[in-house]
């Protein structure tokens, strides 16, 4: 696992007096500290000098060969053409064209990272922190429903919103956000963190080029023995272990809007074709993947 300072540890607890702990301390804290931002009261509304915007009306979503997506991976995504209608721009990258969007925008260091992603999973989340940090805009995943609510206030000012999980281990479930987000609701085997979807923000936002640089960093290291894993090293792990870093490093927690009832807009499609094999990261996590020819529409 991957601490605060990007140490492994070996899949090992560190202390062993915390035994009734399932999390390593530093993963602790970092899942102490989303609860602590989820719920909070939040009376206060942000300034708009604070973080200011607008953020794009601009909808991008990623898929890494094109060519070969599933008609319900299609259908997902065609759900938010109705935006449209409100002024918002929709682009679709394939893994040719991210590569590209990345070399073009942010040279070859950040290019050479995006070709050690070794799964589609880790390069729609590599790509999303390099366009949205370039750009700014709204990235959303390819299984992703719209579900039709308004969500042109979120485009108002340039704070990141993101949206908060949370997994019980115990159960081996995610936990309702009407049951999480809720003041003082905690259980030992509970972990809480930011889900990479949606993405939106100005361009340059502080967390999101934190969430890139550890990206890219985790990539360029050594590995000998294995894979890294999918989650911390680019997924929602990497992410909500930026997020602690700014914040704690002297960042406003304003510059941060927590999309409590995200699932009111939209929903991650169950069930679809590819998570029925290598293409579901959960399937593939720390394995070389090759996409094969059963793997089609």
């Amino acid at each position: 696992m991957v601490l605060a300072n990007g140490k492994a540890v070996n899949g090992r607890r560190v202390n062993d007096a915390a035994e009734n702990d399932p999390l390593l301390p530093a993963e602790r804290a970092r899942s102490n500290f989303v609860r602590d931002l989820v719920q909070r009261n939040l009376t206060s509304k942000c300034e708009p000098t604070s973080w200011p915007g607008p953020t794009p009306r601009r909808i991008v979503q990623f898929w890494d060969d094109l060519e070969r997506l599933p008609d319900d991976v299609e259908a997902c995504m065609k759900s938010w053409r109705k935006l449209e209608r409100d002024g918002f721009e929709l682009e679709v990258f394939d893994r040719n064209l991210a590569s590209k969007f990345i070399r073009d925008r942010l040279g070859s260091r950040h290019e050479q990272a995006f070709a050690r992603c070794y799964h589609p999973s880790m390069m729609s989340d590599y790509f999303r922190y390099a366009y949205v940090l370039v750009e700014g805009g709204f990235y959303i995943d390819a299984d992703d429903v719209y579900h039709g609510t308004s969500i042109s206030h979120l485009f108002d000012d340039g704070r990141l919103k993101l949206q908060p999980f949370c997994y019980d281990i115990a159960t081996s479930q995610m936990v309702a956000p009407s049951v999480f987000t809720k003041a003082g609701a905690d259980q030992p085997g509970w972990i809480f963190y930011f889900n990479t979807t949606p993405m939106i923000a100005a361009r340059n936002h502080p967390m999101i080029e934190r969430a890139l640089l550890n990206a890219a960093e985790a990539l360029e290291a050594d590995s000998v023995n294995e894979l890294p894993e999918v989650q911390a090293t680019t997924g929602p792990g990497n992410l909500t272990r930026s997020v602690f870093e700014i914040i704690n490093e002297g960042c406003s927690p304003e510059a941060l809007m927590v999309a409590h009832d995200w699932e009111l807009t939209s929903t991650s499609q169950w069930p679809l074709s590819y998570r029925n094999d290598a293409r579901n990261w959960r399937l593939s996590n720390q394995k070389m993947y090759s996409a094969s020819a059963s793997e089609g529409r």
